[in-house]
């Protein structure tokens, strides 16, 4: 599959995605739904920011590392996008359980930080 082929799939999948994530929300009461609609919330929410983040971090990547060929960003925007939409979520969680503060956000940033970190480290040059 081409590089335009998979990036096409790639948006109209991520479109679907913040279409089943507005769905959730327009269709599902958190306080009847129980457990299945936060988790629906959450999991489509998830989805649909990492998909987001993929694309936009491929984006910046292809215009700051023009040297480098563009297939070789795919892997790193996706697990970067992974990890920040991770934090995202659960920062979200967080603030649902009224357990957000600034000191939380710092230590969630640090360990997504330090999980990239060890990523890049350990990848050959």
């Amino acid at each position: 599959m081409s590089l335009t082929k998979y990036l096409t799939v790639m948006a109209l999948s991520n479109a679907g995605l913040w279409l089943a994530w507005v769905l959730v929300i327009l269709n599902l009461d958190p306080r009847e739904g129980g457990g299945i609609g936060l988790t629906l919330f959450y999991v489509s929410l998830y989805l649909a920011v990492s998909g987001t983040l993929a694309l936009i971090g491929f984006g910046v990547r292809a215009l700051v590392f023009r040297q480098t060929p563009l297939y070789r960003h795919l892997a790193v925007s996706h697990r970067q996008a992974f990890l920040l939409g991770l934090l995202v979520i659960v920062a979200l969680m967080l603030q649902a359980a009224r357990l957000f503060a600034w000191w939380n956000a710092l230590i969630l940033l640090a360990i997504v930080a330090g999980i990239e970190y060890l990523t890049q480290s350990r990848q050959p040059t």
